[in-house]
């Protein structure tokens, strides 16, 4: 008698030559199998005891590539089978067209017969494989009597002890092995098991794109608007220190002593000088801070440039003083006289005496009204002067302010284009990597759907005929010419049996 299993692959084989193997060792025991408290550990040891001849395991002592001849699916008569009993039909049952329904435990459910109808309906309304199955109820290890079983073990004997079982199964198998590789072609040619990662990649591509366009832009703002407040942060600085030395400075020229007038020049030259130094220090503190809060480097500060000072023009008043000391003379003989006339009418005798006295006070008046109008005269020269150098100052720092800044802003946006570029070459090499994956997974999809296109129409043929064999009905016809002989078919069959799962 010649092998069923070969001659369903050899079938197969002349269908499709390219189709391999199902990729199942078929095993010769019986699978009994259920959900949690079917009562699966009963019945399969009453069914060891029951039908010695054949080997009962569980769903643990098989490998995922094993095929059992039968599959005895065990549930309880409590309720009818859930969708996660269904599918566990499905997993038991993938390699397997010999399926037998039991309905356990019957002896304590009296209406274990409306349970058994409504799995049997069930279960055929899930796959048109599942139509034929045989359903019977059986009580494995009642509370009182005998076991039931021999409905049970009838049944398995009949499906077991049918010559075209293992045909079946073979077939099923194929059946399985040809809609998974069906599925997997359209898949692959498709790209479903890509699209995550595509959907993925072009996501993490735009989100690159679009963090440098932000980056860029909001980077350029902060720089513009951190220069911009620092210009006129900065020059406000500049003007408020000109304007309160120019006080101080004015208040001391108004203060202005004889004895303090050789030291006033000097001082007011170190002043100014202050007023540089702490401008300096100040846009250089303030860039500073702009370049650190922008992640940049300040550029060095250049020396500061101190503006020149002119000497006071306090010896530029010789014909004021000569006529403040005639106005003085004549002031002091007019007083001189009133004063000698007063000690003549005091005392006539002595008027030498009183033209002295006169003399010497219309002096002193002269020399105090000569120096009075001279030091106010100095006093307004060095207000003035002091006027003339805080403009000069005023100027020269607004410069300073308006240098450094201008030069840092140079500096700054040079360094930030430079950052500019740095990241968008990194960006650009992530795109580049992006896209290159990609391409490659648009190649791969295309050369699955190339693959597709090519194998679907011959599985689709192997599985038409190995449906059509599972139907009762004839197997459809190999392309003429291509039927091997008898005993080719054999040799062809073995060598399926030993090849790789077919792609």
């Amino acid at each position: 008698m010649s092998d069923p299993a070969a001659a369903v692959d050899a079938l197969l084989a002349r269908v499709d030559p390219g189709v391999g193997s199902p990729g199942v060792d078929s095993r010769d025991v019986v699978l009994v199998t259920g959900p949690w408290l079917a009562g699966t550990t009963s019945l399969i040891a009453a069914l060891r005891d029951r039908i010695s001849e054949h080997t009962f395991v569980e769903a643990d002592d098989l490998g995922p590539a094993d095929a059992p001849a039968a599959v005895v699916f065990v549930v309880s008569a409590v309720a009818p089978l859930t969708e996660s009993d269904c599918a566990l039909v499905d997993l038991a049952a993938n390699h397997t067209d010999v399926v037998v329904g039991v309905v356990s435990k019957i002896d304590v459910h009296s209406k274990w017969r409306d349970v058994l109808a409504a799995d049997r309906a069930l279960l055929a309304a899930r796959a048109p494989r599942y139509q034929d199955v045989g359903w019977v109820g059986a009580a494995a290890a009642p509370e009182l009597g005998e076991p039931d079983l021999d409905e049970l073990v009838d049944l398995l004997r009949r499906r077991l002890g049918d010559n075209d079982g293992k045909r079946r199964n073979r077939l099923r198998a194929w059946e399985t092995r040809l809609q998974a590789v069906i599925a997997r072609h359209r898949a692959d040619g498709a790209g479903a098991d890509r699209e995550a990662r595509v959907a993925a990649l072009r996501q993490r591509r735009d989100e690159i794109l679009r963090q440098r366009r932000q980056s860029k832009s909001e980077r350029a703002m902060a720089l513009r608007t951190q220069v911009e407040q620092a210009r006129v942060q900065l020059a406000y600085f500049a003007r408020n220190r000109c304007t309160s030395v120019r006080v101080e400075l004015g208040d001391d020229a108004s203060a202005m002593t004889r004895r303090r007038l050789p030291e006033f020049e000097p001082y007011v030259r170190n002043r100014a000088a202050e007023v540089v130094d702490e401008v300096d220090q100040g846009t250089t503190k303030h860039i500073a801070d702009v370049a650190v809060e922008l992640g940049l480097t300040a550029p060095p500060p250049p020396p500061p440039a101190r503006p020149e000072v002119p000497p006071p023009p306090l010896k530029s008043r010789r014909r004021h003083t000569w006529l403040l000391m005639m106005l003085g003379a004549g002031l002091g003989v007019g007083v001189a006289l009133a004063v000698s006339r007063l000690f003549a009418g005091l005392a006539p005798g002595p008027t030498i005496a009183g033209l002295v006295a006169g003399g010497v006070v219309g002096l002193l008046l002269a020399v105090w009204l000569v120096g009075i109008r001279g030091l106010r005269h100095d006093r307004a020269v060095l207000d003035r002067w002091v006027n003339d150098v805080t403009t000069t100052l005023l100027s020269g720092v607004e410069e300073l302010v308006a240098t450094r800044v201008s030069t840092a802003d140079t500096a700054l946006t040079a360094e930030l284009a430079a950052h500019d570029e740095a990241e968008s070459t990194a960006a650009a090499d992530k795109i580049a990597e992006i896209d290159a994956e990609l391409r490659g997974h648009a190649i791969t999809t295309a050369r699955a759907a190339a693959l597709r296109d090519r194998r679907l129409p011959s599985l689709q043929r192997a599985l038409d005929t190995v449906r059509s064999e599972l139907s009762g009905g004839p197997g459809l016809a190999a392309p003429p010419g291509d039927e091997p002989p008898a005993s080719d078919a054999v040799v062809a069959a073995s060598r399926a049996d030993n090849a790789e799962p077919a792609n």
